[in-house]
């Protein structure tokens, strides 16, 4: 897969990032480079390779999945202009 001139301006265009005329050349460059690396990741045979999360065997560390309101309710409407037990009141905006 090769990238053109063309490209490289609509790239630009879509991240919003100002490219000149003479950055355009060096830009295609770059991509190509980019593409044809992962070009020859695919080439890598993978079969019977476990997925992995670190580059180190280590196992996840996990936390108990409980429900709790922080024990810091109070704390955080304290600076409301109305609440309501511990919810934010709103004015209504949809008729």
């Amino acid at each position: 897969m090769s990238v053109d001139a063309a490209t490289v301006r609509r790239i630009a265009h879509l991240a919003r990032i100002a490219v000149s005329e003479g950055e355009v050349p060096h830009l295609q460059g770059e991509l190509n480079a980019m593409l044809a690396f992962v070009e020859q990741l695919s080439e890598v045979n993978v079969e019977g390779v476990e997925p992995m999360t670190s580059v180190t065997p280590m196992q996840m560390k996990k936390r108990q999945d409980v429900v709790d309101d922080g024990e810091i309710a109070d704390d955080i409407v304290a600076n409301a202009p109305a609440t309501e037990g511990h919810f934010f009141l709103v004015p209504k905006v949809v008729e």
